[in-house]
Parts: structure tokens; C-alpha cells; sequence
């Protein structure tokens, strides 16, 4: 790379004198720098003429947010070695160097009406550093439609099962452009675990740790999405932030083959009640489900779940303190009219039903999010999605699959969305 004499002989000329009155100040046994020292321990060199960026960003225009930024090493014997893109949020803009140090180029579209500050870091052919800053802005997108995040659920207190969800005001099909979505959805936790998003569909995204979540976490969401490009018709619009909190860690476990339902919370048993759940033919689904609602009272038809009325399975039931596991209408609830059967055989129609007063304290012990879980029933495993939250029967390796940023899968770079503790 080439480089002028007079600021590196200034450079080193200072070592030397500065050297010289240290050597003398603190006496002949002393040793110091010299001016033969590493060059990794001057100060960076300005390196403007040494590299170049594209288009209008060198020229103090505003620069066009749909256009990639470049940046070229102009001298064929330095080398770029690093660069940060961020604007003043603080957000980043993902990028590629490669592998000789001659260009970097953005992986990840910059935002519309945005300032940003570059710092680019370069090295001579003596490895001697080299830095230039750059600031420059982005004009108005050529697109003004606007692509919406609606967070969920509702601000609250959950249990420790509650996927998180991202409902978008816009479909969002091609694999890039999903991982551009993907990447700006932002998950804090505290305590702080992993998890990743999972694409439901064009529209809809959930997000889960690999295990439960934590009982008395902080969990918050926003999204830095405004201003990004995601396709040519297509930019992030504003998106309100969301906090949520869980509560104590409340799992229920049904056992089909022995008729109990066991309750733990955080971890340690806290109640057992006899239960009676689907009988043949209408069994009840296995697996891990997610309270949905509580409703106090219920009128339950037959009808509604494809039975006709009048058939010799036909019912029409006023049902208490019934707590909803699948929107088909799948309940925990009071079944005072099967005690006899509850503990000992299954003759329900889906449903896991036990004594009044079993489900005024179970209906009083769980809340929106908790975990309800079957086991060893001759019915299906619990949909993943469409009819509650089943997420938590996919196992972790298929759930982040589901994910845009996979390794390879989106952009080919190894990117994982993590969850970080709250900023005190």
C-alpha cells in the first residue's frame, strides 16, 4: 500500500523523542519503546486516500437505502481489516469481507431516512493500522408501503409455556427476505436463555426457548425493522415494543392409563385429582398443550364438534370453571356427572373431566400460558399449530428449522436468535 514519508517519519520521530525523555527521567536502567518497535503500536494512520466507498456516500450526498454499501481498498498493498456500520439506535448493518481484505461490502439493507457512522480500520504493507470515519445518511425508500408487527399476547403475566408470536401486516414468502424480517425481531429475557423464531406461515412467526421459559422472567420484544428494506415494494414499518412476565412454573400432567391428573408447581408435586378423558373414538390428544382461556361457564353442544343432534352421542351440557386447551374446544372442566367414572375409566368426549370442586381449584390455580400435558391416551398427538399452542411438541432441532436465520439456510452465514438479559 502506498503511503506518504512525512506522516510515518513524524510518527516515528515522535516515538523516538518521546522514548528519549523517558530513557532520561527515569534513569540508564530503563528500557523502552525504540523507534524499530512494532508498528501494531503507533497510532492509527489517517487511511482516506487508501480505500473508497460507492456511489454517493463518498460524496456527502444522501445515499440511496436501496444500493448496497462498498468499500474498496484502493492500494494493492494494504488490506481492509475491519468494518462497523451502525446508526445512531445503534443498529447494525451485517456485512462480508473478503478474504484478501481488498473489498467489505452489506449483507443486510440499510434503513431509509437513517444516519450512519462507519469505521472502517485498513493495514499497510509494514502492518503499520490505518482508520477512517465516515458519517452519511439515507435519502427517502422509493417504496412507501410498509410492512406491520403486531406483538403477542397482550401485555401480562403468563405461565412459563406462553409461545411469543409476531403477526405481520404482510406476507413475506422469499427466504431472504424473511431472514431480513427475522433478524430485526428482537427478544430480551431476563434470566436470559436461547430460543428462536419458527415460521407458522407467510404471515405468522412464534417464538420459544428450547426448554420452558423461566418462572418469574421479563421477557420484552421489539423490533428494529422501520426503515429496512424488505423487498422492492416493501419497508419495515413502526412497531410498538412488548413486555410480558411469567409467573410460577405450573405443569399438569395427565395420565390417560391411570386416570390422575398431577399438578407441580415449580417443580414440586402440589396435588393429584381423578380424572376421566376421551373414551374410545373420541379420545383425547397427547402431548403438551397450553392454557388458552379460563371461562367460568360454558354451554358445550355436541354439534360443534361435528356430533349430530339427536345421535346416541349427541349432549348438550352447561359446564363450570372450564379451562380452554385447544380453540375445537378442548377444556379442563367440572364433569359432575362422570365422579363415578373419574380415577378409574375414560368416558368423556375429549375433554379431561373431574369433580366441581377439583376444577373451581384447578380453574383457580392456572393461568393464561401454563402448561397441561397428556400422556399414554390412544389419541392424536396435539396439532402444532392451528389449534393452540403446540409448539412444545416439536423437538428443538425441527423448531429451529422453522427459522430463517438457520446455519445455511437463509443467508449462509451461522446466525441464531439469542436472548439477552434487560440493559439495568
Amino acid at each position: 500500500m502506498r503511503h506518504t514519508e512525512s506522516p510515518r517519519g513524524v510518527r516515528a520521530g515522535s516515538r523516538v523523542v518521546g522514548c528519549t525523555l523517558l530513557v532520561a527521567a527515569l534513569g540508564a536502567g530503563v528500557t523502552g519503546c525504540s523507534s524499530d518497535g512494532s508498528p501494531l503500536a503507533s497510532e492509527p494512520y489517517d487511511a482516506t486516500d487508501q480505500i473508497s466507498f460507492s456511489g454517493s456516500v463518498e460524496e456527502g450526498k444522501q445515499a440511496d437505502p436501496d444500493e448496497p454499501l462498498e468499500i474498496v481498498a484502493e492500494d494493492s498493498d494494504g488490506r481492509i481489516t475491519d468494518v462497523t456500520v451502525a446508526d445512531a439506535s445503534g443498529r447494525r448493518v451485517a456485512g462480508e469481507l473478503a478474504a484478501d481484505g481488498s473489498r467489505w461490502h452489506s449483507t443486510s439493507p440499510l434503513a431509509a431516512e437513517a444516519q450512519y457512522t462507519v469505521r472502517v480500520s485498513t493495514e499497510d504493507e509494514d502492518g503499520a493500522p490505518g482508520r477512517k470515519v465516515l458519517t452519511f445518511s439515507t435519502g427517502k425508500p422509493t417504496t412507501t408501503k410498509r410492512l406491520a408487527v403486531t406483538f403477542g399476547p397482550k401485555a401480562g403475566t403468563y405461565g412459563v409455556g406462553q409461545p411469543l408470536t409476531a403477526e405481520l401486516s404482510d406476507s413475506v414468502k422469499d427466504l431472504a427476505q424473511r431472514a431480513v424480517v427475522e433478524r430485526a425481531l428482537k427478544v430480551e429475557s431476563t434470566p436470559a436463555v436461547s430460543g428462536s423464531w419458527y415460521w407458522v406461515d407467510d404471515k405468522k412467526l412464534h417464538f420459544r426457548p428450547q426448554d420452558y421459559w423461566p418462572a418469574h422472567a421479563t421477557i420484552s420484544m421489539r423490533s428494529t425493522l422501520e426503515g429496512l428494506k424488505v423487498n422492492d415494494r416493501l419497508r419495515g414499518g413502526r412497531t410498538k415494543p412488548l413486555t410480558i412476565r411469567t409467573g410460577d412454573r405450573v405443569i399438569a400432567v395427565t395420565d390417560a392409563a391411570t386416570h390422575q391428573l398431577t399438578v407441580y408447581k415449580n417443580d414440586e408435586e402440589i396435588k393429584q385429582i381423578p380424572v376421566t378423558t376421551g373414551k374410545p373414538g373420541f379420545e383425547t390428544r397427547n402431548g403438551v398443550k397450553v392454557v388458552l382461556a379460563k371461562e367460568r361457564f360454558v354451554r358445550m353442544r355436541s354439534t360443534t364438534v361435528g356430533i349430530a343432534e339427536g345421535s346416541s352421542e349427541s349432549y348438550d351440557l352447561d359446564v363450570h370453571f372450564a379451562t380452554r386447551v385447544t380453540w375445537s374446544g378442548e377444556y379442563v372442566h367440572a364433569a359432575p356427572w362422570s365422579v363415578g367414572s373419574q380415577g378409574y375409566a375414560n368416558v368423556s368426549h375429549g375433554c379431561v373431566g373431574m369433580s366441581t370442586d377439583n376444577a373451581e381449584w384447578f380453574f383457580d390455580t392456572v393461568r393464561e400460558g401454563d402448561v397441561v400435558t397428556v400422556e399414554n391416551s390412544a389419541g392424536d398427538t396435539m396439532e402444532t399449530f392451528g389449534n393452540g399452542y403446540g409448539d412444545w411438541n416439536l423437538d428443538w432441532a425441527k423448531w429451529q428449522a422453522g427459522s430463517a436465520l438457520t446455519p445455511g439456510k437463509a443467508t449462509g452465514q451461522a446466525e441464531q436468535a439469542r436472548l439477552r438479559p434487560q440493559s439495568t
